[in-house]
């Protein structure tokens, strides 16, 4: 056999990478019973489950070729398990109206109730895999499944963007992300960190429900950045903390929080939203500036271990 041209060539993989995935594999076969020989406690096996279930579902009744292309197998193998369901009254032929020669796989009456109750007792396995995770653990658990999905290619190529109400533990991660990232790409000190917690201790402290607000981004179950909106001084609304993941940037998360801070805003009667920053953070401030933000001051600092131009922005709501 002759060698793949470097066309051809697979990539380099680490090895610990696909034992992993292999791994994974072998549990997720053991986790929801692939290699048992009835299904759910049903008569079928999961091939048999699987036929019932993409004809239940189907927009338009499909012919064994599509189905063989949709389960991607082998069109012989899946005629034997055609045949099986139709020798068991499940699933029958038919002609197409539009094509004579198109025989269309439908459910008889037997065959809906069936695929009926395996989806409900599959659904009610689910259930019972997902009941004992917090809601926070289902999140991330889902989020997992989709970035799979996405990421082998059956799945959305778009990525949700969840906005969400912070819950227990959300406080220290935007505490600890803001340090982090902020260091990294500024080489800010921890003085940064100290100044997030103790906004982040005040409004815990200070929340008015009525009129302040936080939110937390969320792509695929994995937390993606924040932003809160808090009464100024001088009455005005104030955004502060805006940050995002740096795997995240790219799908307008950014931009969403500061809309979300205006709309926020607005509703509660705000006549005014201002905002400090820094100069060095352009990403920022284009982000501001496409909201209609204006700089109205800047001064000079020394601040988190670094010589800083500090900016106010504000606009009218």
């Amino acid at each position: 056999m002759s060698s793949p041209s470097p066309a051809q060539a697979v990539p380099e993989v680490d090895p610990g990478q696909v034992a992993a995935f292999r791994q994974f594999n072998r549990f997720h076969t053991r986790l929801v019973g692939l290699l048992d020989d009835r299904f759910l406690a049903s008569d079928y096996a999961l091939p048999q489950v699987r036929v019932l279930y993409e004809i239940a579902t189907a927009e338009a009744a499909p012919a064994a070729r599509d189905l063989a292309e949709t389960l991607r197998v082998d069109p012989g193998y899946l005629s034997r398990v055609i045949a099986q369901l139709e020798g068991d009254g499940l699933v029958e032929r038919r002609p197409s109206a539009a094509n004579a020669k198109r025989l269309e796989l439908r459910l008889t009456r037997a065959g809906a109730a069936a695929a009926a109750g395996l989806d409900a007792a599959s659904a009610e396995v689910m259930r019972g895999l997902l009941a004992p995770l917090t809601p926070a653990e289902r999140r991330e658990l889902v989020g997992a499944m989709r970035s799979v999905s996405r990421l082998l290619g059956e799945g959305p190529k778009d990525r949700t963007v969840v906005l969400r109400a912070p819950e227990p533990g959300d406080l220290g991660t935007i505490m600890a992300r803001n340090g982090a990232l902020y260091a990294a790409e500024y080489g800010w000190d921890q003085s940064y960190e100290a100044l997030v917690a103790e906004i982040l201790a005040k409004f815990v402290r200070d929340f008015d429900p009525a009129c302040e607000r936080l939110w937390i981004a969320e792509v695929e179950g994995r937390v993606a950045g924040s932003v809160m909106v808090v009464k100024a001084e001088d009455g005005s609304a104030k955004l502060r903390l805006l940050w995002v993941e740096p795997w995240a940037r790219g799908l307008g998360i950014g931009r969403r929080l500061v809309e979300e801070c205006l709309r926020f805003a607005r509703a509660k009667g705000y006549g005014r939203m201002v905002l400090w920053t820094n100069d060095c953070l352009t990403s920022a401030r284009r982000i501001y500036q496409g909201a209609g933000f204006e700089l109205v001051d800047q001064a000079p600092h020394r601040s988190f271990g670094q010589d800083l131009m500090g900016q106010t922005w504000a606009r009218d709501l």
